[in-house]
């Protein structure tokens, strides 16, 4: 019966659906099936779950193919952060970083003829080239640890039967005794805005070979703050367009001073303005009318490049999953999982951004996919914790945090009940330059009673996200303010200014930090 299956997929255009249904029936009577474990998607928390389940011996295939952007860029192996996220754009700060650094540099001595300019296309090639080699080192991992690695677009025929569709439209049809969905999400086009098929999105920005001159990025979201960011650090008039409020879900005190600064970096923002129309002009550029909803008019301008970071969706459309009886968040289309990463088919999970109220986050994919890995080989019977995740915007001052904000701090336990640590402080290295510190600050929220458990930590500086991945540790083990003031920091760092916090907002008192 095993030989069957196999050998009906060259025919099965044409054959009714009940074929593969009943084959897969069989194949499950039997107790047989191509593979134990079929993940779809081959991002971070795919290829984790994957070559987790394979090296405990289980025999694994992944099924990934990357629709191309409606702007026509492609990709790799490896999901969104390897190709048009994480990676990327960690490297495309560094470079406006660089440029920042180009122009301390001056005061700490160094004579560096002017005026210093930068090329895209050099920046662009050598990003370019290292996430093909992060595809290439992906591929030789599947091989190595005995994944099968297909480039098929697949769907579901039933819940242990996928079909894939090869770049040419070749079909083959594939059983599995489990099936992980992990196919992400893509960045939303705004519908309601004539013309918008002319912008970008993420997904073609990091492949740009020549620079995208004047651009407008259009959303508040970290995506939108973050391409923002390092657009301006590099040299390119960029304009944010932010309909209402920057980093939702965020700490919105923290969000404020990180778009305050990005303002002082020379980023244009335009606040509470929404996007009317955008159209291409004579000369090839876009001009782009927006409305300003706070004093009512109707205002435009002319850009180079249009990019939208609105939001994105979750990548389960053409994966028939009705077929399976999967459902899905209609608002989002997202898969609605339980704690154990199970869907509501007992052999049918997902993870990562594809999931209903998960972070969208790469360690917490690849870490839910190795444990669910695990689960589904019987090695453990742990389950992911999402609580206190670490996350850190790479804005030209970053942002990290853990825990959780004042706003959920206030809604969750009462104002009464919460103590505010917080201290604007001044990176040494500022000092030398003259650089402004305003917005350098950091906010840690407690249990006003016993030892001041900690809620949330929240850091705006150089380097937040290593900053942030040490406290981290001591917040999800419940760490109290006794313990973190009774701790010594090391000088001279930013890091050690969350050690020495003492002033709360309920004090009043100026929280400016003063002397070393």
């Amino acid at each position: 019966m095993r030989g069957w299956g196999r050998g009906r997929c060259s025919v099965l255009n044409g054959l009714p659906e009940i074929i593969p249904t009943f084959n897969s029936f069989l194949l499950q009577f039997e107790g047989k099936y191509d593979y134990d474990l079929l993940v779809i998607g081959g991002g971070s928390g795919g290829l984790a779950c994957s070559k987790e389940a394979a090296q405990l011996g289980r025999k694994v295939a992944v099924l990934d193919y990357v629709e191309p952007s409606p702007k026509g860029t492609r990709w790799g192996l490896g999901g969104t952060c390897v190709n048009v996220g994480c990676i990327p754009k960690k490297l495309m700060h560094q470079a406006a970083l660089l440029g920042t650094a180009v122009k301390d540099a001056t005061k700490y001595g160094w004579d560096i003829p002017s005026p210093v300019r930068h090329d895209w296309a050099t920046m662009a090639q050598a990003i370019q080239n290292h996430v093909k080699s992060l595809n290439w080192g992906h591929r030789v991992q599947l091989q190595d640890k005995k994944v099968t690695y297909l480039n098929l677009k697949g769907s579901f025929v039933d819940n242990h039967t996928i079909q894939g569709v090869s770049k040419t439209g070749k079909k083959t049809v594939l059983t599995a005794e489990n099936i992980v969905i992990a196919t992400g999400g893509r960045p939303k086009y705004p519908p309601q805005v004539p013309g918008a098929e002319l912008g970008i999105s993420s997904d073609d920005i990091f492949w740009f070979k020549d620079s995208p001159g004047k651009t407008l990025v259009v959303g508040g979201s970290y995506v939108g703050l973050e391409c923002a960011g390092f657009l301006t650090g590099i040299g390119l008039n960029t304009s944010l367009m932010v309909r209402s409020i920057p980093l939702r879900g965020f700490d919105q005190q923290m969000a404020q001073l990180v778009t305050d600064h990005m303002v002082s970096h020379g980023t244009r923002l335009l606040w509470k303005c929404v996007p009317r129309s955008v159209e291409r002009e004579t000369s090839g550029r876009l001009h782009v009318t927006w409305s300003d909803q706070q004093s009512g008019r109707v205002e435009g301008d002319t850009f180079d490049t249009v990019m939208w970071a609105v939001g994105r969706t979750a990548e389960t459309k053409e994966l028939s999953l009705e077929r399976a009886g999967v459902p899905v968040n209609p608002k989002t289309g997202k898969i609605i999982v339980g704690a154990g990463e199970e869907s509501s088919v007992p052999n049918i999970y997902a993870i990562g951004d594809v999931t209903e109220g998960r972070p969208e986050l790469t360690p917490t994919a690849i870490r839910a996919g190795k444990l669910l890995a695990r689960r589904l080989c019987g090695q453990v019977t742990e389950l992911m914790d999402y609580d206190k995740v670490p996350t850190t915007v790479f804005t030209p001052l970053e942002y990290g945090c853990v825990g959780l904000s004042e706003e959920k701090a206030v809604s969750s336990f009462g104002q009464d009940n919460i103590e505010v640590y917080h201290a604007y402080y001044k990176p040494l290295e500022f000092s030398v330059t003259e650089r402004g510190a305003n917005q350098c600050y950091i906010k840690m929220l407690c249990l006003r009673e016993g030892d001041q458990r900690i809620l949330g930590l929240h850091f705006i500086g150089p380097n937040a996200g290593e900053v942030i991945q040490g406290f981290a540790l001591a917040i999800k083990c419940e760490a109290t303010y006794s313990q973190l003031v009774a701790t010594v920091g090391i000088h001279p760092t930013c890091a050690e200014d969350v050690n020495k916090l003492n002033i709360t907002k309920r004090s009043r008192l100026d929280p400016t930090v003063t002397g070393c």
